[in-house]
């Protein structure tokens, strides 16, 4: 592994996530423990995937993904999307909307993957949507809106 010089990340140099980032939450016992480990790339300009290992801890009662988690992913997408496209130093933003359309079912087992657009950066939003699928299967959509940390005075 070597650092991306963002965030504390790293990026994997072997196994079935080289070439991707490694998501590192420096605060210990946060909600990310909740979600799980991330992993996060940038191949264009804009755009980035998020991608997580889905457990048994995600699931509802109907042995699907919760929805509430979904939700809880796709939020945490939106920030990890940020930073693999370069935007670290808004890590600290916050969500000021977030919608979900579920498309699908979601298991347990198979990747959730979040394919995650910035449509528009002004000075002080992010304005992004995604998809999230498994196995090639939309399984949500999810728009969201950003607020950039508040520089110094």
């Amino acid at each position: 592994m070597e650092s991306d010089g963002v965030a504390g990340g790293l990026i994997l140099t072997d196994g079935p996530w080289a070439g991707w980032s490694q998501w590192a939450d420096p605060q210990p016992d946060t909600f990310l423990q909740a979600i799980g480990q991330g992993y996060l790339r940038s191949d264009a300009p804009g755009r980035a995937q998020v991608a997580l290992a889905t457990r048994s801890s995600h699931r509802n009662r109907n042995d699907s993904l919760h929805g509430g988690m979904i939700a809880a992913f796709a939020d945490h997408a939106f920030f990890g999307g940020l930073w693999a496209m370069g935007h670290s130093d808004h890590l600290n933003g916050v969500t000021i909307d977030l919608t979900m359309q579920y498309l699908g079912a979601g298991m347990v087992g198979p990747i959730l993957l979040a394919d995650v657009e910035l449509l528009r950066e002004t000075g002080r939003m992010f304005f992004l949507r995604m998809l999230i699928s498994q196995d090639g299967n939309a399984v949500a959509a999810s728009t969201a809106t950003i607020r950039k940390v508040s520089k110094p005075r």
